[in-house]
């Protein structure tokens, strides 16, 4: 509706409403949670969740409305049908831009549940959203690498253990456990120093997508399989609310979770070679429909 300003002011006024929504929902959520911290009723733990989700929610729709109406953007969204917001779900997605966890919310926020990333530790330092994201339970991952796993043996498992609490807790109210498969976002220094084989995505990495499904696999039952395109190339936040980004296809694949794909990839050497192939397959056809849909 406002597209027609000048790109400078949109992005201020998108930016300022984007700020003063936030605040807004944040402080309703500090509230509740606040109350839930003080008054643990374990019977009214799924409660407190419902209404957490429920002002998250809001302000993801107000942020939703906060784009239309700065943006004229093409969107193309297919395959998404019969997607049910009483249902826990996986969302495997490749990553190019911050841009994209907007994208994903506009999306799905009415066709599944709340959506709900890892995050990295340091993001919990974020001001306002980190402290939101904590109460909304949403998981913190410390990544090790494996030159200080050497030096530091005793941690060996623990961001494995951290990611099983995380599963826990996402049981007593439907989710969508967005990962972004490829760890990082794609850029074409780190798509070289990869040597990555796919054209348009770095490589995937599947411990974490594994750990997900046999930690949940009684609860969640599909796989939302999600190639995000920015046909005229990938933008920054910046350029996403001051209307740069003009067009954006989102294809989406729900697939079953079947036996074949749930297993112990930590210490079945055989499940974990044929756990790397199906994910290795999964990106080839991605990129394979990345290459078709950008041409």
């Amino acid at each position: 509706m406002l597209d027609f300003l000048p790109e400078f002011l949109k992005g201020s006024l998108s930016f300022v409403l984007y700020l003063i929504n936030t605040i807004i929902c944040c402080s309703i959520l500090f509230c509740v949670s606040l109350i839930k911290l003080i008054v643990r009723v374990p019977s009214l733990k799924k409660y407190y969740d419902i209404m957490l989700i429920s002002i998250a929610m809001t302000w993801v729709r107000i942020n939703v409305f906060n784009s239309d109406l700065f943006n004229r953007i093409e969107w193309t969204f297919k395959g998404a049908e019969g997607l049910q917001k009483r249902e826990w779900y996986l969302l495997l997605s490749n990553h190019q831009s911050w841009v994209d966890i907007l994208v994903l919310q506009k999306m799905f926020a009415d066709k599944v549940p709340m959506l709900k990333f890892f995050l990295k530790k340091e993001l919990i330092w974020v001001p306002i959203l980190g402290l939101a994201w904590w109460a909304l339970d949403f998981p913190f991952m410390r990544r090790y690498s494996s030159q200080f796993l050497k030096q530091n043996p005793h941690l060996k498992g623990k961001d494995l253990e951290s990611t099983k609490k995380a599963c826990e807790k996402f049981r007593t109210v439907p989710v969508c456990v967005v990962n972004f498969v490829e760890g990082t976002r794609f850029t074409t220094e780190k798509h070289k120093r990869q040597q990555s084989p796919y054209t348009h995505l770095l490589n995937p990495k599947a411990g974490g997508v594994a750990f997900v499904l046999s930690a949940m696999g009684d609860c969640i039952h599909k796989i939302i399989n999600v190639t995000i395109i920015y046909p005229d190339g990938a933008d920054t936040f910046w350029g996403f609310i001051s209307g740069r980004i003009r067009r954006i296809i989102v294809d989406v694949e729900v697939l079953p979770i079947t036996s074949d794909i749930q297993g112990d990839y930590f210490n079945d050497d055989k499940f974990r070679e044929k756990f790397c192939n199906w994910i290795n397959k999964l990106w080839r056809d991605k990129d394979i429909k990345i290459s078709k849909l950008v041409g």
